[in-house]
C-alpha cells in the first residue's frame, strides 16, 4: 500500500465529530471492551444529531458469529434531547478481511470506501489497524471499478459503475440513482480517491486531462470479473439471512420500529415489555394498534 492512501485514509477517519457522539462511542467501545468505534451515514457530514446516528463497534479475536453483523438499537438522553443510534458489533479481524475483499461480504468495503470517522480506539495498534482496514476498502472497491468502469473516462464515471453493480447485488430498498446522490453530497471525499487506490493496489492507469484509463489485461479484468459474479449471486440471500437473523438478534427492535413509524407517519406506539422482548410476536398487535390509530386520526379530520 503505497503511503498517500494510508494518509489519505487516515485524514478521512480522523475529521471531527460532535463531543455527544465522541462521548457515547466511548462508551459503547468501554461496554463491549472494544477496539474500535467508528461513526457514518448522513449524520457524519451533515453534523446533526437528529435521527440515527450509525456505529460499527469492533471487537477483539476471531469473528464469532457466522452472520454479521449484529445490530441493536438504543436511546439515551443529552441534556434536553433524545439520541438514537444503530449499532453493528462484530470483530476487527473480520472487518479487516471483508474490507480487503477476502470474503463473499460487498456491504463492508462498499460502504467504507465512502466517509467514515473513527471516533474511539482503544490503543494506537487498534487506530492502525483501522487505517489500514479503510484503506483496502477503498482498493478493492477501486479494483472493482476498474473491471466495470469504461475503458477511459472520469473519475466519477468509475465510481457510478461501482455503486450501480453494489446496490444491484444487494437486498436493499433505496430508489434507483442511489449513486448518484452518494458522488454528488461526497464529492470532495472521492476526488482523487481511485488513482491513489489503483497505485496502491498495484493498477496501472493512463490519464489524459480529466479521463483515467486503467490497464488491466483480459486475464487481470477477467479474474476480476468473476471474482464479483460470485459476490454477486451471494449478496442478496447474504442480506437476508442478516434479515432474519436480526428479528430475533436485533436488540431494541421494538424500540426502533416505533421510533421509525412515529417519525413517518405521526403516529405514537407504546412499546410494552412484552413487544421489546418479543418483536414479532408483538407485530400483529402492533399493527392493529397502527389500524386504530390511523382510523382515529382519519374520524378527527372529518
Amino acid at each position: 500500500m503505497t503511503q498517500a492512501l494510508h494518509h489519505r485514509s487516515a485524514d478521512t477517519l480522523a475529521q471531527p465529530v460532535a463531543a455527544e457522539v465522541r462521548a457515547w462511542a466511548a462508551q459503547l467501545g468501554a461496554e463491549a471492551g472494544a477496539l474500535a468505534v467508528l461513526f457514518y451515514g448522513s449524520n457524519l457530514r451533515t453534523g446533526s444529531l437528529e435521527g440515527v446516528l450509525d456505529f460499527y463497534v469492533l471487537l477483539p479475536g476471531p469473528q464469532q458469529e457466522r452472520i454479521w453483523p449484529r445490530v441493536s438499537y438504543r436511546e439515551q438522553r443529552s441534556g434536553d434531547s433524545v439520541l438514537r443510534a444503530k449499532i453493528a458489533t462484530m470483530s476487527l479481524d473480520q472487518f479487516t478481511q471483508a474490507a480487503a475483499g477476502q470474503s463473499r461480504d460487498t456491504t463492508i468495503w462498499a460502504r467504507f470506501v465512502q466517509p467514515s470517522a473513527l471516533v474511539w480506539a482503544a490503543d494506537e495498534a487498534a487506530r492502525g489497524a483501522v487505517v489500514q482496514a479503510a484503506a483496502s476498502a477503498a482498493q478493492t472497491a477501486a479494483r472493482l471499478a476498474a473491471a466495470l468502469g469504461p475503458e477511459q473516462g472520469p473519475e466519477d464515471a468509475f465510481w457510478r459503475a461501482l455503486f450501480q453493480a453494489t446496490y444491484k447485488a444487494e437486498f436493499r430498498v433505496e430508489k434507483a440513482g442511489r449513486e448518484e446522490s452518494i458522488l454528488a453530497v461526497n464529492r470532495a471525499h472521492f476526488d482523487g480517491l481511485l488513482p491513489l487506490a489503483w497505485e496502491a493496489g498495484g493498477i496501472s492507469f493512463a490519464r489524459a486531462a480529466d479521463a483515467l484509463a486503467p490497464q488491466l489485461s483480459p486475464t487481470e479484468r477477467a479474474a476480476i470479473l468473476r471474482w464479483w459474479q460470485r459476490c454477486a449471486r451471494l449478496g442478496k440471500p447474504l442480506n437476508l439471512l442478516r434479515l432474519a437473523k436480526a428479528t430475533t438478534t436485533f436488540d431494541g427492535a421494538a424500540d426502533y420500529a416505533a421510533w421509525k413509524l412515529e417519525r413517518h407517519t405521526g403516529i405514537a406506539l407504546k412499546v410494552t415489555p412484552f413487544a421489546a422482548r418479543h418483536p414479532l410476536l408483538a407485530a400483529p398487535g402492533a399493527m392493529f394498534a397502527l389500524w386504530r390509530a390511523r382510523r382515529r386520526a382519519a374520524r378527527d379530520h372529518i
